[in-house]
């Protein structure tokens, strides 16, 4: 069928899908609107969704994951993000800042960092964006000065301000970049794991937020805070690769996410309207109305197609220019098509869907975000383009 979102999946996949979506009906949805309204971030539920195994779910067993294919992951986040977008960002956000430590930590790194991110006892974040830097990471200016000898430093001192960081400040381990030479451009930058309580970082405004307002975000601010060498993940200037590395798997899950968000608004509105009357007959029957809904199952299933052809292209382990471009075609379009679902859910819903009381102004709320965070979706297309037009991109 074009809606069912377990079509064409495999037994094993669709009985994942089957099962978290019974979390997110039962445990996730009943108190998102509160959530919301409150802006209150349930730490229950990350330990909820470490006990079904999704902290590390796309891992491979070996480091601790659930082995679950860039495919199967799409389908959980789309699961949990119908309940609750703010909820899907935050997993999103706490699976974003594992990622690089898999890829490019030690032995070491991996056995004392990894463990309590999946178990839930500690919560991750991605710290790149700064008030200066947000879309081009290469501009980013905190610095990070080495302590000890030149070739073989005993840590660092970190010095500058992040904002927008998701996840802050309730977040234990935040996975941070800092250049040694803004002059030097992406050369410079280096990746570090901080620990929350660490001596000279502490947070500075939380935002208050348009949309996803129970997810949290705030500014993090490093004033000489000290870091170990140990703590260094890469080398010296592997920062900028590192995160490119992280940040196309991460643009995967929000388009997912935003297939969900997006799938929520289509549900609830085809159910009011098969309720709803108007001049004696079911709004349902108006043409108008009817093409609406037409249009809005189109741009979900879109969506969801482009977000699966996306995970496909990670799963087959083509090159990491195609699956960065795969990555934002499908993030670019399912967030735009979030955002055009949900407008018209609320427009079809009228005052009822205007009011804070039934959540679907919520889901517009939600949409919007998405076509800004992980690279706005002007920088989407120039990515796109550029792969079209055979260029590489810097």
């Amino acid at each position: 069928m074009l809606l069912d979102p377990f079509a064409g999946l495999d037994a094993e996949t669709r009985l994942l899908g089957e099962t978290v979506r019974a979390f997110a009906r039962e445990v996730v949805a009943p108190g998102a609107i509160e959530r919301d309204e409150t802006e209150q971030f349930d730490r229950g539920l990350v330990t909820r969704m470490a006990e079904l195994g999704l902290l590390a779910g796309p891992f491979p067993e070996a480091v601790g994951g659930a082995g679950l294919s860039s495919l199967a992951w799409t389908v959980v986040v789309e699961e949990i993000a119908v309940a609750d977008m703010a909820l899907a960002v935050t997993l999103c956000v706490h699976v974003l800042h594992q990622n690089p430590v898999v890829r490019w930590g030690s032995e070491e790194q991996k056995a004392r960092w990894l463990p309590a991110l999946q178990s839930g006892e500690a919560l991750g974040a991605f710290a790149l964006t700064e008030p200066e830097a947000g879309s081009n990471a290469a501009a980013i200016r905190m610095r990070a000065e080495r302590v000890g000898a030149p070739d073989s430093p005993d840590g660092y001192r970190l010095t500058g301000t992040k904002v927008w960081i998701s996840n802050a400040p309730e977040a234990e381990r935040y996975l941070v970049f800092a250049t040694r030479d803004p002059a030097r451009g992406p050369a410079a930058i280096t990746a570090f794991l901080v620990e929350k309580g660490t001596p000279g970082f502490g947070f500075g405004a939380h935002e208050k937020k348009m949309g996803i307002r129970s997810c949290p975000a705030a500014e993090l601010v490093f004033e000489g805070a000290a870091v170990p060498a140990a703590n260094r993940l890469g080398g010296e200037g592997d920062g900028y690769r590192v995160a490119l590395s992280a940040l196309g798997d991460g643009r995967i899950g929000i388009a997912a996410a935003c297939t969900g968000l997006a799938r929520s608004a289509l549900e609830q509105t085809a159910a009011y309207l098969g309720e709803r009357t108007a001049y004696g007959a079911p709004i349902a029957e108006l043409q108008g109305l009817r093409f609406m809904i037409a249009e809005m199952a189109r741009d979900v299933a879109s969506a969801r197609a482009l977000t699966r052809e996306a995970a496909a292209t990670r799963d087959r382990g083509a090159g990491a220019t195609e699956v960065a471009t795969a990555a934002s075609l499908a993030k670019w379009t399912a967030s735009d098509a979030a955002m055009r679902v949900t407008t018209d859910a609320v427009q079809l819903f009228g005052a009822t869907g205007y009011s804070r009381e039934t959540g679907v102004e919520r889901l517009m709320r939600d949409a919007k975000g998405a076509q800004i965070y992980e690279g706005t979706n002007q920088v989407h297309r120039g990515i796109v383009a550029d792969a079209i037009l055979g260029r590489a991109r810097a």
